[in-house]
């Protein structure tokens, strides 16, 4: 017999402890298989390919202890896109993990008039084997014009780790976000984020939404302008915008929930600086979390790119 922590996509051979009894047979293959979540478990099961002494049973089986569980872990491409070869800037890379600093511009998931040129189509080319991973091991994004560091699981067990550690809020993602207007102090943000009631493309803090929390400290005070620090305990679809948007702070050059502010008596530098300024002022700066195989605590960290240094270059100036 094999045991329960054999390789993903080899046969797999293990005997159900007694101490699992009772539970059904997706609870106790959870149990025994740890790096693989149990909807992937479930699929298995009804495909065949978890079999319960050596016959196939339904996923609300139960367990009496002793039985023998043969696995064969499918690791099926899960993606159609296509694979190009378009450059990507690796920050962190082994066997299970890989740090992307993702330049503004980039869409991360092919979409309705995204098919091709996304971070996903880069991925596949760099590393074919993760088509047969979800998302081709893509955990959670980044929005098109947000700069900064993304994590892409390469194994079918990190992807689970790093799953479960967004979700448990032990993955540490922080932000540089300018905003317009003169935050006094940092604060906290607990408002929930949902579809916009009218605009269906937009969100919203709104009360049927999902819990949403956003804490930010001022970390340079700018001419009528604030460069906040953020961190998020969650991880809604434009979350910081929305965040900062219902503060009456919208982001610097945010198209969707700001509007072009230019201050009073703005010199011309300024004011050429803000108009030419055309995405959401907004780095994924820092990434910290648990390496899914080691448990060491790792973080990282990326530079603010050229377009944001310019122009707070600018405004410094100004003040």
């Amino acid at each position: 017999m094999t045991d329960a922590s054999a390789p993903p996509g080899s046969d797999q051979v293990v005997a159900i402890p007694d101490h699992l009894a009772g539970l059904r047979f997706d609870q106790a293959l959870t149990e025994l298989f740890p790096a693989y979540s149990r909807s992937r478990l479930q699929s298995w099961i009804r495909n065949g390919c978890a079999l319960l002494d050596g016959a196939q049973v339904a996923p609300r089986q139960r367990i009496v202890g002793g039985e023998v569980v043969a696995l064969r872990a499918d690791l099926e491409e899960t993606v159609g896109d296509v694979a190009e070869d378009l450059p990507l800037r690796i920050v962190h890379q082994d066997a299970d993990l890989v740090i992307i600093d993702k330049p503004a511009g980039l869409v991360v998931h092919p979409a309705a008039g995204h098919s091709r040129g996304t971070l996903l189509n880069a991925l596949l080319h760099a590393m074919p084997e993760l088509a047969k991973l979800p998302r081709c091991g893509i955990v959670h994004r980044l929005d098109k014009d947000t700069s900064g560091l993304l994590m892409v699981a390469r194994s079918l067990m990190a992807h689970k780790s790093l799953v479960e550690q967004l979700q448990a809020r032990t993955a540490r993602r922080q932000y540089l976000a300018l905003v317009q207007g003169e935050v006094i102090a940092g604060g906290t943000v607990d408002q929930p984020i949902g579809r916009h009631p009218v605009d269906r493309k937009r969100f919203a803090v709104h009360h049927a939404g999902k819990p949403s929390v956003t804490h930010f400290r001022v970390e340079e005070r700018l001419s009528q302008h604030t460069l906040l620090r953020v961190s998020l305990e969650t991880g809604r679809t434009h979350q910081i915008r929305v965040h900062m948007s219902h503060l009456h702070h919208p982001l610097v050059g945010d198209p969707v929930y700001g509007r072009l502010r230019l201050p009073a008596g703005a010199s011309e530098a300024v004011s050429v600086a803000l108009r030419g300024f055309r995405r959401q002022a907004l780095h994924a700066e820092r990434l910290g979390l648990q390496h899914p195989t080691s448990g060491e605590s790792l973080e990282w960290r990326a530079p603010m790119p050229a377009d944001l240094c310019g122009l707070l270059a600018v405004l410094r100036e100004e003040a």
